[in-house]
């Protein structure tokens, strides 16, 4: 019997579970409603899928760079509570996705869902995910990920213990200079790499507030201008990298490191666990009468 996209459609509806499974059980039971529900059931499928409501904003970030340095990614993958984020086999798991993109190189979290698993044959990247959500009891999600392949070098860092990524390209310098790189962006939050990456909407938004600024302190318009010129060097200075005083020594800027190492800094990606995502505040007891009424 054909699977059409009403019965994949009604079985999702039904259970919560995702499309791919729902098509694949239904194949499997030659279109049989009620044994494709108990075998998404056997399976903990559907399960999982009525987790699907919580919002995961915990969870954890890490990166996973190739032996040569020529490939790297940085991950971050959501769960409910800090202490699942603790768990070994949460974290295996969120090692394993970074390593399978760098590994098969997806170009987004739908199609590297979909890619068959590295660490368990036979299963997608999903069906991996889907697994754990059932066996661990909270629901989690592969939020999104970075990848940078490069002739140069690629260098990593993760500050704690999962709490924020970081992942650099650069060109020349050595792996020590790209290791003191990400600790800047892991400490420093630059926003772009330099004056030409910011948007010009966000840098004339800024020139508006310091001229604004300027008027109010009771300055003329023209005398206003020059001061806003002056200024918006320190507005440079705290959202671009190469602009930023150096963490270890504030006396030179990242442009003159990089040139002290005869490095060009390419692009850089940094991820902080669970950053614009809104956590749910239930109460404990009222949680625990929710599952056991589940």
């Amino acid at each position: 019997m054909a699977v059409t996209a009403g019965m994949v459609k009604e079985l999702r509806e039904m259970t919560g579970a995702g499309m791919m499974d729902c098509k694949k059980v239904l194949a499997e039971t030659n279109g049989d409603e009620e044994k494709a529900i108990e075998l998404l059931r056997e399976r903990g499928i559907a399960k999982a899928a009525k987790k699907s409501d919580r919002i995961a904003a915990e969870g954890l970030v890490t990166t996973y760079v190739s032996e040569d340095k020529k490939i790297g990614a940085v991950v971050e993958v959501n769960a409910e509570t800090d202490f699942v984020a603790k768990n070994e086999e949460f974290r295996s798991f969120v090692a394993d996705v970074a390593r399978q993109v760098v590994e098969k190189n997806p170009a987004t979290v739908e199609e590297l869902l979909e890619q068959p698993s590295i660490s368990e044959k036979g299963k997608t990247v999903g069906e991996v995910l889907t697994g754990k959500i059932a066996t661990i009891g909270e629901n989690m999600s592969i939020r999104r990920f970075e990848r940078f392949e490069t002739t140069g070098l690629v260098e990593s860092y993760i500050h704690g213990d999962g709490k924020i990524g970081v992942l650099v390209e650069i060109e020349g310098g050595n792996s020590q200079f790209a290791k003191d790189i990400c600790m800047q962006i892991a400490a420093a939050k630059p926003e772009y790499l330099d004056r030409d990456s910011v948007p010009s909407d966000r840098l004339q938004k800024e020139m508006e507030i310091l001229k604004a600024q300027a008027m109010n302190e009771g300055k003329p318009a023209e005398i206003a201008e020059k001061m806003v010129q002056g200024r918006i060097g320190k507005f440079y200075g705290e959202i671009c990298l190469v602009e930023q005083e150096f963490v270890k020594n504030p006396d030179i800027k990242i442009s003159k490191l990089a040139e002290e190492n005869n490095a060009k800094i390419i692009r850089f990606a940094r991820f902080e666990k669970g950053e614009g995502l809104q956590k749910r505040e239930e109460n404990f007891a009222e949680e625990v009468a929710k599952q056991i009424n589940n």
